[in-house]
């Protein structure tokens, strides 16, 4: 062991993810880090600290000081932005994924904002003849780069999250007509719809939303039965529901009552039946019972 160097504790059991999102909200609250305190803390080697504050440094989420021994963080939006991120994070990678396959022939998409939006946004392939349009400063920035049209709402930014909302941004939304919207969710219920987590952040959504041809509304599981305090449209304006296994059967059984089609991420595509209702396909679902309402966040 070199001089410095702590006694590596009994291994942990905590998840990687997890981890990072402990050493995000450590910074959050103390600005700094000190790698001995934290590998002690969470009974880990220093060097297993050592290599998540690169992974998050490379991120662009902290930024290492000399000598490998604290971080702290560049912008203050990053620690709330990430510390969701790494919520379900494979769920919301699978579905943004999966969610690609409903652009077809889409020319002008809108693509809402969170953290499940960020992953349908990393994935999209190039395509030159494909405009998005987004409130989000993040995923603007993620695809401005990216050989596609990329237009970004402006209007007043919430420090927190760097999203666009406001007068300015609901008349930027007057210019366009969408052939699809694509937008997460902080709940989304049959009873209740698609739920946000403040009034001007559901405005915006709802404004892109009645200029849109399609509505696609991509949400892991844990968002299904949650109901938030901004309404932003009813269950029955989403033509497709991407979700992941977890989502709850009954929750998705009273969806699909209402015309909603749901596809499950990361399972085999399953047989679909004509819903009664809507005459749209959905998934064939297990349980009829009533979800419960329960509150959540993004």
């Amino acid at each position: 062991m070199s001089e410095g160097e702590t006694a590596i504790p009994p291994p942990g059991t905590i998840h990687p993810v997890d981890r990072r999102h402990r050493i995000l909200e450590r910074v959050a609250a103390e600005q700094t880090i000190q790698v001995a305190d934290l590998a002690a803390e969470l009974r880990v080697s220093e060097m297993t600290i050592r290599r998540d504050i690169r992974r998050l440094e490379r991120d662009g989420f902290l930024r290492q000081t000399y000598g490998g021994a604290t971080a702290h963080v560049t912008r203050s939006f990053d620690v709330a932005f990430t510390a969701r991120a790494l919520q379900h994070p494979r769920e919301k990678r699978i579905i943004g994924i999966r969610a690609l396959e409903l652009l077809a022939d889409a020319h002008v998409v809108y693509l809402g904002i969170g953290t499940t939006a960020e992953q349908f946004a990393r994935y999209l392939p190039p395509r030159p003849e494909l405009t998005i349009v987004t409130a989000s400063l993040p995923i603007a920035s993620l695809l401005g780069t990216r050989p596609l049209g990329v237009s970004v709402l402006g209007g007043t930014v919430l420090r927190d999250d760097l999203h666009c909302v406001g007068p300015a941004a609901l008349r930027a939304l007057q210019r366009f007509r969408f052939d699809l919207a694509v937008v997460g969710a902080a709940g989304v219920s049959a009873r209740w719809g698609i739920t946000e987590l403040t009034d001007d952040e559901a405005e915006v959504q709802r404004t892109a939303i009645e200029r849109s041809r399609r509505l696609v509304v991509i949400a892991d599981g844990s968002k299904l039965g949650v109901v938030t305090s901004a309404i932003v449209a009813p269950a029955d304006r989403m033509d497709t529901l991407v979700t992941d296994p977890s989502a709850p059967d009954d929750e998705v059984a009273s969806l699909a009552r209402l015309g909603v089609e749901t596809i499950i991420a990361g399972q085999p595509r399953e047989p679909r039946r004509r819903s009664s209702s809507g005459g749209r396909d959905v998934r064939t679902p297990v349980g009829v019972a009533a979800a419960p309402d329960r509150e959540g966040v993004r």
